[in-house]
């Protein structure tokens, strides 16, 4: 699965925006720049105090709701300015399509709670280790 095209496709239906416009937004605001990366999103969640939500995004179950507030703070101000104004947008209505979008990517991106296959294996989890390191 292509998790860069599941993505950009929930943000494109939600904003009305090409594809193209949504994946440099979105390895701008879920990376590194250069990057999608869905692992550090969830890891993000988990440091924080939003581990239960990122739980129930990965879990099989109903997905837990996060505020556009949490959103912003997860993320960062200036990365979410920075992705609207790359798509055109408000700032409000990217945090609401996010809010909307983050929990069915997250979902639809893991098998029984792992992203394993999502970032490439063990080869890409390692890969994904050495950013903490």
């Amino acid at each position: 699965m292509d998790i860069m095209n599941l993505a950009s496709g929930l943000i494109a239906n939600k904003l009305g925006v090409d594809q193209d416009t949504i994946s440099g937004a979105m390895n701008g605001l879920i990376g590194d720049g250069d990057q999608f990366d869905l692992g550090s999103l969830v890891s993000n969640l988990q440091s924080g105090d939003l581990g239960d939500i990122a739980a129930s995004w990965l879990g099989d179950g109903e997905n837990a709701s996060i505020s556009t507030d949490q959103i912003q703070n997860l993320m960062g101000g200036d990365k979410i300015s920075a992705a609207a104004a790359q798509l055109g947008t408000s700032e409000g209505s990217l945090l609401e399509t996010l809010q909307e979008a983050l929990p069915q990517l997250v979902d639809q991106s893991s098998s029984g709670g792992s992203l394993l296959d999502s970032v490439g294996g063990i080869g890409g989890l390692a890969s994904m280790a050495k950013k903490f390191l």
